[in-house]
């Protein structure tokens, strides 16, 4: 289990990808859960996960020297949601395999900002949903979106 970041945005998924810092990629949604994000937010045209490796933890969070530490915030998450044992070890393995490029960045959280006020100033309203899930996989039908508004 991992953080995942979903956009849905009305920009296609090359123009996005051309914003994200690097060391960050993007990659199209399943259909099922572009569906599920289009019925709330008609406007987009691509709904994609923003992944830092091969999750989006890094955006959440901070990784600690040393892995165990790092590891606990996760495992108290799994236990939380009674999580089989097989599950949390397949999803600890995806969260610590980085490429060296998603390493070297220290300030994630900043070089989302970044990307979010620039993807702000080209598409206009846009869908972010964070969820926490043993994988990338069909969402739960969200019913609302709060609507945040932010200036560069």
């Amino acid at each position: 289990m991992c953080y995942f970041l979903y956009l849905a945005s009305p920009l296609t998924l090359g123009e996005v990808r051309s914003m994200l810092p690097m060391g960050l990629t993007a990659h199209l949604a399943s259909y099922p859960d572009q569906q599920t994000f289009k019925s709330v937010h008609p406007a987009a045209q691509t709904v994609a996960l923003i992944l830092a490796g091969r999750c989006s933890c890094d955006l959440v969070r901070p990784r600690m020297s040393k892995s165990i530490d790092d590891e606990r915030h996760l495992r108290e998450r799994y236990r939380s949601l009674h999580t089989p044992r097989p599950k949390i070890i397949a999803a600890l393995d995806r969260h610590r395999r980085r490429d060296p490029a998603v390493r070297r960045r220290a300030n994630w959280p900043a070089e989302l900002s970044k990307f979010v006020a620039e993807h702000a100033r080209n598409a206009g309203p846009t869908l972010y949903y964070l969820d926490f899930c043993p994988d990338p996989v069909a969402l739960s039908i969200i019913t609302t979106a709060h609507r945040v508004s932010a200036s560069a």
